[in-house]
């Protein structure tokens, strides 16, 4: 099926449901002194956010650090940095010492990621990552409300046993760090809906969006809370284009990395959330080729459907429709990725500012 005929499937959408106001966020750096300028200027044009990166290049506390000494109204956001890289306590720290340099500014995006970088990056076993993450969270409560740190779960137990360790008392000002959690596999979405201040969603498919929100809507039951306590942050490329077929086509494409060499044969999170959106042999087979070497065999197999419904593509019109079923689907939050050029990725980002203001409007 061509991009243009998916395009041409009855049901698609007129005027949604009403949901929540959206806001836009970029994915930023502070690597060079035009992602520096993408960033202030993205706060002149009313951008809500700013979140760097992590994965085995460059920091992204750091990046942040830089970023907050030149902005000044724009929220700051890790997206994500690794549980079991750092220690919970050493988590806690990292996240006050931002939010006092930030005035209030900082958040925490955090995720287990997986086998591959932390057990060959980072020497740490992945083992029981939802634990982890739930211990994580709970430690640096403990620890940013001012309390002294005892804590007896199933991965920290701290003070250490049979040690000489104490229970110590951050002599930091308690602070409340809004704690968002990277999460697509039900049991981390469970997680989040009970424990987090947002979600950093990925591989979503607002036509599908209740492969992930049940879950997260099962983990704010627990908790009595809804979904609307809960920012819902989803990641999408930007492109306006009058050539459709193009970007889609490239955009799928670009997924081959994603679903062959984001996790092994065994565990990988992506392909198992594109399966639950009824992606399972397609995906499984694109994994299958490209563990082969076969990477444009790969390549060319990625279902045309999951480039285009997972970012904004197209014309105006067409970005606008997109944009309507995200938030319709309850998203709160898009997270722009943008390319390019310093100016092309501002003119883009003012561009859908503008659609955005328009269709919150519309409600």
């Amino acid at each position: 099926m061509t991009a243009s005929e998916l395009r041409e499937e009855p049901g698609r959408p007129g005027r949604p449901a009403p949901g929540r106001p959206l806001r836009l966020a970029v994915s930023a750096s502070a690597l060079t002194p035009e992602s520096v300028e993408f960033v202030t200027e993205a706060e002149r044009l009313g951008a809500d956010a700013a979140w760097s990166a992590e994965l085995w290049s460059y920091d992204a506390l750091t990046q942040l650090g830089y970023l907050a000494a030149r902005t000044s109204r724009i929220a700051l956001g890790t997206s994500i940095v690794q549980l079991g890289a750092r220690t919970p306590a050493m988590l806690a720290m990292s996240a006050m010492s931002l939010q006092q340099l930030t005035g209030g500014r900082f958040r925490l995006g955090i995720g287990a990621s997986g086998p591959q970088v932390m057990e060959g990056w980072h020497g740490v076993r992945f083992r029981r990552p939802v634990q982890a993450t739930r211990e994580t969270i709970e430690i640096i409560r403990v620890i940013s409300r001012g309390d002294r740190l005892e804590y007896h779960g199933q991965v920290y137990d701290l003070p250490l046993p049979e040690s000489q360790g104490r229970a110590i008392r951050s002599r930091a000002t308690p602070v409340h760090v809004p704690v968002y959690i990277a999460a697509i596999g039900p049991a981390n979405l469970r997680l989040t809906g009970e424990l987090a201040d947002g979600w950093l969603g990925n591989a979503f498919i607002p036509e599908a969006a209740e492969a992930f929100l049940a879950p997260l809507r099962e983990g704010a039951r627990l908790a009595g809370r809804t979904l609307a306590d809960l920012d819902l942050q989803i990641p999408v490329a930007v492109e306006f284009t009058e050539d459709v077929d193009e970007a889609v086509a490239r955009h799928a494409a670009g997924y081959a990395f994603t679903i062959g060499a984001m996790g092994s044969a065994t565990t990988n999170f992506y392909n198992n959330a594109f399966a639950r959106q009824g992606f399972g042999e397609q995906v499984a087979e694109v994994a299958r080729l490209w563990r082969d070497g076969r990477r444009e065999e790969a390549a060319r197999l990625v279902p045309l459907e999951i480039g285009e419904k997972t970012n904004l593509l197209g014309t105006p019109a067409m970005i606008a429709d997109r944009i309507r079923l995200h938030r319709a689907a309850g998203v709160s939050t898009l997270q722009l990725k943008l390319d390019g050029p310093l100016s092309a990725r501002l003119d883009t980002l003012a561009r859908i500012t503008e659609l955005v203001s328009a269709v919150n409007k519309e409600y």
